[in-house]
């Protein structure tokens, strides 16, 4: 059993079968109306499951390597330059809210002022 192995090659092998061959039956089930028109589709999907599954071939292995990996790295890059830009942001707000304490700006205005005037009170939209 793959998962019993002490090598970790057939672990990725069989998670990268088990992958690819889910996005295959969900872009099946949504590509049925066009592919039951493909006479030999039934046939072209059976050497492609047995080109990824069979050990010879490693075809699950080559797909994940040369296009999924690539993907799952851009977007952990992405997410972790989107994390670090917040984490800096939340520094700089907490900052400003530490040098200026009870609410108030440098100037020794309330913030409070602000948020009154853009929004209105309860009965100001009621007048018109």
């Amino acid at each position: 059993m793959a998962i019993e192995s002490p090598s970790k090659e057939d672990d990725e092998q069989w998670l990268a079968y088990w992958i690819l061959y889910s996005f295959l039956t969900l872009a099946e089930m949504v590509l049925e109306p066009i592919l039951q028109w493909i006479p030999i589709w039934y046939s072209v999907k059976l050497v492609f499951v047995l080109w990824l599954v069979l050990p010879q071939f490693k075809g699950a292995a080559y797909l994940y390597v040369k296009f999924v990996r690539e993907q799952i790295k851009n977007r952990q890059n992405i997410h972790h330059q989107e994390k670090i830009s917040s984490s800096r942001s939340s520094n700089i707000s907490s900052a400003i809210s530490k040098s200026s304490p009870n609410g108030k700006s440098p100037s020794g205005k309330s913030k409070k002022k602000f948020v009154d005037f853009i929004l209105p009170k309860k009965g100001d939209h009621e007048a018109r």
